[in-house]
């Protein structure tokens, strides 16, 4: 019998991965069905459970880096971005494009001095790409450098072994649930050459975000019934295979200077997901927990069997002085940018059209 989180999503034990993913047969079949499926409640996302001790600690280390990060002066920030690669390596703030506009949350309720989301990405797989010259240059978002923040940055001490060891250990976790999901994944298959798990093992473009959301302004939160669902963060589908997604961190500002961890300061605060059937639900992943979701480019190389669903996060009606922020981390497993996904798309092809649309390559 499948599990479920109380929301609905499908739940497997990292344990099961582990012993022998291809033995669970056709309970993970139906379990990948379930989740990643045509059915009208498929929330298309997968929650693994019992996972190491070492990944809470993973998890904390990083998230609160994630907080001391955005809390450098802009200046210093600013030395991390990198516009030559649409900014798609280091930090990035106020450059995405959602839905046509830039990504403020959708609501002018939760004004902030430039927007509510900052982002910082590397590649913690392959950090330096082999592939031909051509390629690393027609595709910069993928192939660029790494940039790490210096190690004397006071604040963000190890940051890249932070990074770096949370990323390579949600892709183990991920790399495991592929190989377990391929004998649902292989009829629906447009190229049944390669696996998704050897996709996504044997790739070069596999991209980490670290996520900071500024606070809103606490005076300024309406009614639960007022505030838009998608206040803190636009409706997206992802265009990875499979996107690695830990649950996310609240932060109170304290007198201190040193955050405090909380819940989330409203009940709907958090993750929201669009079935295929077009039903909107709120997901919570447990702190000890992991969750894959599908992205655009396993709808693709499926021809729309399995399909990604649409997502976003809501900051949740709340009053009083505090000043919290939000802090996430998500890995996107994806294949290499010569990887056809159809037989006139590859991902490289798709990906352009994907960046198109979330950056003004005019201003860069």
């Amino acid at each position: 019998m499948t599990e479920h989180s109380p929301e609905g999503a499908v739940v497997l034990s990292y344990k099961a991965l582990v012993s022998s993913p291809l033995s669970l047969g056709p309970a993970i079949g139906f379990c990948t069905e379930e989740a990643f499926g045509s059915n009208p409640t498929s929330l298309g996302i997968i929650i693994v459970r019992d996972l190491p001790e070492i990944y809470p600690v993973y998890r904390e280390r990083l998230l609160k880096l994630a907080y001391n990060f955005a809390h450098l002066d802009e200046e210093a920030r600013e030395r991390y971005s990198d516009p030559s690669t649409k900014y798609s390596f280091g930090w990035s703030h106020g450059k995405e494009i959602m839905n046509g506009k830039p990504d403020l949350g959708s609501t002018t309720y939760f004004v902030h001095e430039d927007t509510l989301k900052g982002s910082f990405y590397a590649n913690p797989i392959a950090e330096n790409a082999t592939v031909a010259a051509e390629e690393k240059t027609q595709f910069p978002e993928y192939y660029g450098n790494n940039i790490w923040p210096a190690k004397e940055e006071k604040g963000v001490e190890n940051f890249e072994d932070a990074f770096v060891d949370l990323s390579r250990f949600i892709f183990k976790v991920g790399c495991k649930l592929a190989t377990a999901c391929q004998p649902f994944v292989s009829p629906h298959q447009l190229d049944s050459s390669v696996s998704l798990s050897d996709m996504i093992s044997n790739s070069q473009t596999t991209k980490a975000r670290l996520l900071h959301y500024f606070p809103p302004i606490p005076s300024s939160t309406p009614p639960v019934e007022d505030e838009p669902v998608d206040s803190w963060c636009g409706f997206h589908l992802d265009h990875s295979l499979l996107t690695g997604l830990c649950p996310a961190m609240f932060l109170r500002e304290t007198k201190t200077g040193v955050p405090e961890i909380i819940k989330a300061p409203s009940p709907t605060s958090g993750l929201y997901i669009r079935t295929r059937g077009g039903e909107l639900n709120k997901v919570s992943i447990p702190q000890d927990c992991l969750a894959f979701q599908t992205g655009e480019a396993l709808e693709i190389a499926t021809d729309r069997r399995l399909l990604a669903t649409p997502h976003c996060v809501r900051v949740g009606s709340y009053s009083g002085p505090d000043i919290i922020s939000r802090e996430s981390f998500a890995l996107f497993m994806q294949p290499n940018t010569n990887q056809h996904l159809s037989l006139s798309t590859t991902f490289g092809d798709f990906s352009k059209k994907v960046f198109d649309e979330h950056y003004d390559t005019a201003t860069m």
